[in-house]
């Protein structure tokens, strides 16, 4: 049979995956309904053999489709806002290189990239949201598409990762906060959900806070809504009278954390501190405002997609951008 992607036919997919040629075509077309497991099958099919149909009409007109996709999945704990700012990021960037956008809100993951790859109707990949351990990144490496990862994965040999810092990020809060003299500190973060699902950058966040918090820091999953916020920052100072000093890094629990800790009789600025990761809209809205070290959403996409796009011209990029992280004091 033919190596990855040369001369690969359908019927070279269909004998993979055990269907018929008709089946193949209905699952990359979607015409018609086929069952998720003879899908699955197909899909995986397509990943390995790295099948692309319609190449040879696509490098007829164009070598490009002038499309590329961005994997944006909408799982729990994803702030949408902040998946806005990366999506805006993304389409004004594009259109500078007389590119659209195709934005993949469903949470398909290998299958998706491999369906998308297959369907030949995009030049190239960017994939948000990306896991320590990614199942993505494989069927990345077999699909041979260019690609730009916003995050790192355990293993990005080979890969393009664009992303903040959110290490020196975690450190920069945990420092902050000592310096203002804080003694026992804690990192709020992500929803429960992020963390079970291992995604890289709180991950890292929780790395580098307590790589520079000393002992008395603690780290607790925080939920978005205001009962469960209310209640975990309840909890987290009830379990210890004398911490004086939070790190947020989950968007939508910011103004319910204020709360919380108004009611507890805090006085944030004076007796108490809070830094956020996060948006600067965010921090700026509660009373008082608050530090922050942004999250350049926008930024962070318009790189990925320059990446990709001297990735499509044959150009070198760096296999690793890192932003370093910035405090701003309000």
């Amino acid at each position: 049979m033919a190596g990855p992607g040369r001369g690969v036919t359908i019927a070279d997919v269909a004998a993979r995956a055990g269907v018929a040629a008709s089946t193949v075509s209905y699952v990359l077309s979607g015409k018609r309904s086929i069952s998720p497991e003879t899908a699955d099958r197909v899909m995986h099919a397509v990943a390995d053999l790295g099948y692309h149909p319609h190449a040879g009409a696509r490098s007829l007109a164009s070598r490009r489709a002038g499309v590329v996709a961005m994997m944006l999945p909408l799982r729990d704990g994803m702030h949408l806002p902040v998946l806005m700012q990366f999506a805006s990021g993304a389409v004004t960037e594009a259109r500078c290189h007389d590119q659209d956008v195709l934005l993949m809100t469903a949470d398909e993951g290998p299958a998706g990239l491999a369906r998308v790859a297959a369907s030949a109707i995009v030049d190239g990949l960017i994939l948000m949201d990306v896991e320590v351990r990614d199942p993505r990144v494989e069927t990345l490496r077999r699909l041979g598409l260019p690609s730009v990862l916003i995050g790192f994965p355990a293993d990005a040999a080979g890969l393009t990762c664009v992303d903040l810092d959110f290490t020196a990020a975690g450190r920069v809060c945990a420092e902050y906060l000592r310096e203002r003299g804080c003694g026992d500190i804690a990192l709020l973060g992500a929803s429960e959900a992020v963390y079970a699902r291992r995604t890289g950058f709180a991950e890292r966040v929780r790395e580098g806070f307590l790589g520079r918090s000393g002992p008395g820091a603690t780290v607790q999953p925080c939920p978005d809504d205001p009962v469960s916020v209310q209640r975990t920052v309840k909890e987290l100072l009830a379990a210890n009278p004398a911490l004086n000093g939070i790190a947020v890094h989950n968007e939508p629990a910011v103004g319910h954390v204020m709360h919380a800790l108004a009611d507890a009789g805090k006085l944030v600025g004076e007796d108490f501190h809070v830094v956020v990761i996060g948006p600067d809209e965010v921090a700026e809205r509660v009373h008082p405002q608050l530090p922050s070290v942004l999250v350049p959403a926008e930024t962070l996409a318009e790189t990925a997609v320059r990446h990709l796009m001297r990735k499509l011209d044959g150009l070198d990029v760096p296999d690793s951008t890192l932003v370093e992280p910035q405090l701003t004091i309000r």
